[in-house]
């Protein structure tokens, strides 16, 4: 989204009232939810390897890079904060979490027309003025699109081509509603990760496009100056007492930004190559400011 399209959304006026949130838990006994839109670089394959890194116990749980929100939906946190600077996604959770049964009902709308010609008109309208028409097309386009693959142009313009998938799964109603559960006491903003405030003993969960990989989520690159700016947060974090935990390539790089602190190897399949038989497994890094030793073995 573009700096000056952002005024369309009159976002502000969106966001009102949905910074509070009660200290009631959540209670989903039967199913958890799991992430509404296909990401790339979600953990969803390897979520049960990534938990048994997290700290024994923590207070509020944040994580600013959310994507698909994996890890955020499995643990079910009462007490989280979720961010991203990718606006459409941002609005897509917020009406998920307010405005469920509108946004479902225009994803029904969607899955009627599909077909590749309406697919591409529906990408064409890049900037729409409803929030639940913004968060529809996002998650319709997601969907449909090739290989789930968000991607945009440097002026922040959705970009990836049509998808001949014969039966996309356009709606799914029953997890739209859990997740809508799930986010009711989670604060959600529209940001950069250096705009949270977590406090001593609130664990932070960075996921940030990794180093030497695909970068497309914005028309902002995170390149190596940005990886620098957050290693320098999660000094900054540690000095406060913070809990962290980082994922990200497994890179001289990376191992020398973060050589103070605990490293470990886990490997994780790779779903961007165009060609099946490239989506192989790749080593990546798991970082943590505390000692994995009192990590939980689940």
């Amino acid at each position: 989204m573009l700096e000056e399209d952002k005024k369309v959304f009159e976002f502000d006026d969106f966001l009102e009232g949905i910074s509070k949130y009660g200290k009631s838990k959540i209670s989903i006994q039967d199913k958890k939810a799991l992430p509404f839109v296909k990401w790339v670089g979600g953990k969803r394959s390897i979520l049960e390897e990534v938990k048994k890194y997290l700290p024994c116990e923590f207070k509020e749980y944040y994580e600013p890079f959310i994507g698909g929100g994996a890890m955020f939906f499995n643990l079910g946190n009462s007490k989280s904060y979720i961010s991203d600077i990718n606006l459409e996604l941002i609005t897509a959770y917020l009406i998920i979490k307010k405005d469920v049964k509108k946004l479902i009902d225009r994803l029904k709308e969607h899955k009627t027309f599909h077909c590749e010609d309406y697919f591409y008109k529906t990408r064409l309208n890049q900037f729409p003025n409803d929030p639940v028409e913004v968060a529809s097309r996002f998650i319709y386009i997601n969907k449909t699109c090739y290989n789930g693959l968000y991607r945009v142009n440097k002026k922040g313009e959705f970009n990836s081509p049509f998808g001949k998938y014969t039966n996309p799964k356009i709606l799914d109603e029953e997890n739209l509603l859990l997740c809508s559960k799930y986010l009711k006491n989670t604060i959600i903003r529209y940001g950069n990760f250096q705009d949270i405030n977590p406090k001593k003993n609130d664990l932070v969960y960075f996921d940030p496009p990794y180093h030497q990989t695909y970068s497309g989520y914005s028309a902002n690159i995170f390149d190596e100056a940005k990886q620098i700016e957050l290693r320098i947060f999660c000094d900054q974090l540690t000095k406060q007492g913070v809990f962290f935990m980082l994922s990200n390539s497994d890179t001289s790089f990376i191992r020398e930004q973060y050589s103070k602190y605990n490293i470990n190897s886990i490997v994780a399949p790779r779903f961007i190559n165009c060609k099946s038989n490239g989506r192989k497994g790749g080593q990546e890094v798991l970082i943590t400011n505390y000692d994995t030793k009192r990590s939980n073995s689940k």
